[in-house]
């Protein structure tokens, strides 16, 4: 963590030390930007992309590749920077997505681009959970909702601009500027960085606690035995079995109904050897010294409630991130521009939402805020299927801005808090945690979903058709009346799917998460902890 204490009680002190947090927040909000912007900017030039190119049937796999690799990169990169810091992690991702988005500028057909594609992911993984973990450094728990509104706003502004960005440079320069402007502003963010980024120098971690059959009584009362050497152990084999596991079991999810029919061999075969993987990590990391996933990431009840309801909340954005605009175009009738702010728009509450949620959940905690956001936001998308047909823009644009507002007081909450119940030490990992289980959740819906979508689709059509092809009629006008119907309904039973996520996220909470966060003292959140099993409740958050 950056040390911003003033060495003197002098004015000239305190006014160095904020600005250097203030350089490294800036620094922060680019790698976000970075991150953030991405996946908006590239969606735009596609087209251009595929003429210059070539490679049409295999152009999705430009952001599978990506989320690919910067989902199953999450927990390795969290652990490595509870291990080494959080300043070289950052470092390394930032020049690993520079160096992705240089070679993707240089791409000479689709396969390089795709391969390039995912080195940047493999950097973009290393920015997400860093960034979410250092604004929790930099920031007492008083003060933590300004840093995360700061990066929700670069989120909204990015969600907004993103594809205007990237249709301009397409259409005004070249599809390969989209990847270009990114050098400068990583070459910024990644000099404030190594510039005013100072985190202090901490002894080794304690050795492991006492085995499973221990007493927890035994494992608070145990003294730390330091280890006789400095060198940080990292559980490399974890982490490549971690990267090897998730990448098959999320290519199986992303391609499966897609590339191939869910029941055939090659979806059956990808989902057998994840679960192999599977088991083989377990084994690694019960054995392992420091492993990339610890058990106390489910162990710990806050930790894991918050792990299940954000991964819930993963699942529900597929319905109006993937299916509004398909909506606002097929059956409002809008022009792309005029649907992506129907979508757009929750993009303006959900910051906001999330800078007031602060004076809610120091009145009343974490975990009932969190209930009352993500119960708003239950009802919110079980009305969307009570639109009427046709309906105007305006209607559902207002449900994705109430809906917006919801999200903001349920996510950020969840966030500050389960941060707040680690130190140091383990708060790279219970980030990255949280972080991998919201983008699972995302590429569990987008199967899950799509499968429900087609499933209506062929009722309604009497078995012919998926929304892809229906789209593409609708977008043609060769599509009759029953076609913009059978869309309206197909979109309406996704987002009955999504209401049901935002009730089982609820009941995680309710049922699962403690009342109160067992919120850690100030100097033990800065602290590495003594034992490995550091017990939940060491201090209470008050209302």
């Amino acid at each position: 963590m950056e040390d911003t204490r003033p060495a003197t009680r002098g004015g000239a002190a305190r006014r160095t030390g904020q600005e250097r947090r203030g350089a490294v927040v800036a620094a922060l909000m680019l790698s976000m930007a970075l991150a953030a912007l991405d996946s908006t900017v590239v969606s735009t030039a596609v087209p251009q992309i595929v003429g210059d190119l070539g490679g049409f049937s295999v152009f999705s796999w430009l952001f599978s590749g990506y989320l690919l690799a910067v989902t199953v990169t999450l927990p390795v990169y969290g652990k490595l920077s509870d291990t080494f810091g959080r300043k070289p992690v950052l470092v390394v991702g930032a020049a690993l997505f520079l160096l992705g988005s240089l070679l993707c500028a240089l791409a000479w057909n689709m396969a390089a681009l795709i391969a390039f594609r995912v080195v940047q992911g493999l950097g973009g993984g290393a920015l997400q959970g860093t960034v979410q973990t250092l604004a929790a450094d930099l920031y007492p728990l008083e003060e933590r909702p300004k840093i995360q509104a700061k990066l929700s706003t670069v989120w909204a502004v990015s969600a907004v601009a993103g594809p205007g960005l990237g249709g301009v440079l397409a259409a005004y320069a070249d599809w390969r500027w989209i990847f270009l402007v990114n050098l400068p502003i990583g070459a910024v963010a990644l000099w404030l960085i190594a510039r005013h980024l100072h985190e202090p120098q901490r002894e080794p971690r304690a050795a492991r606690g006492p085995g499973r059959g221990s007493s927890p009584r035994a494992r608070e009362g145990r003294k730390p035995v330091r280890e006789s050497s400095p060198r940080a152990r990292v559980d490399w084999g974890g982490a490549l079995g971690v990267f090897a596991c998730g990448g098959v079991l999320l290519t199986a999810l992303v391609q499966g109904g897609v590339a191939w029919p869910w029941w055939s061999v090659p979806s059956l075969g990808l989902f057998g050897v994840g679960l192999a993987l599977a088991g083989l990590v377990v084994v690694v990391e019960r054995r392992a010294a420091e492993p990339i996933i610890p058990g106390w990431v489910w162990r710990r009840r806050t930790i894991a409630a918050v792990n299940l309801a954000l991964g819930a909340l993963g699942l529900l954005m597929v319905a109006p991130t993937v299916f509004l605009p398909t909506y606002a175009q097929s059956v409002l009738g809008l022009g792309p521009v005029a649907a992506g702010f129907v979508l757009s728009v929750w993009t303006l509450s959900w910051p906001v939402s999330a800078a007031l949620s602060q004076h809610l959940y120091r009145r009343i905690g974490f975990r009932d805020t969190a209930l009352l956001g993500i119960g708003a936001a239950a009802l919110v998308l079980l009305a969307f299927p009570f639109l009427p047909y046709p309906g105007a823009a305006w209607q559902p644009a207002l449900l994705m801005l109430v809906l917006g507002a919801a999200l903001g007081l349920f996510q950020l909450p969840l966030i500050v808090g389960v941060q707040s119940t680690v130190g140091w030490s383990e708060r790279g990992t219970t980030t990255a945690s949280v972080l991998f289980c919201r983008q699972t959740g995302q590429t569990i819906g987008a199967s899950v979903f799509g499968a429900v979508a087609n499933g209506v689709l062929a009722a309604r059509l009497g078995g012919a058709g998926d929304l892809d092809s229906v789209t593409r009629a609708l977008d043609a006008g060769t599509a009759p009346e029953s076609v913009r119907r059978a869309v309206a309904s197909a979109v309406h039973a996704v987002y009955l799917g999504a209401s049901c996520a935002a009730a089982l996220a609820f009941l995680v909470l309710l049922c699962v998460a403690p009342r109160r966060f067992p919120v850690l003292g100030e100097q033990e959140r800065a602290e590495p902890p003594t034992a490995d099993e550091q017990p939940e409740g060491r201090a209470e958050q008050r209302g």
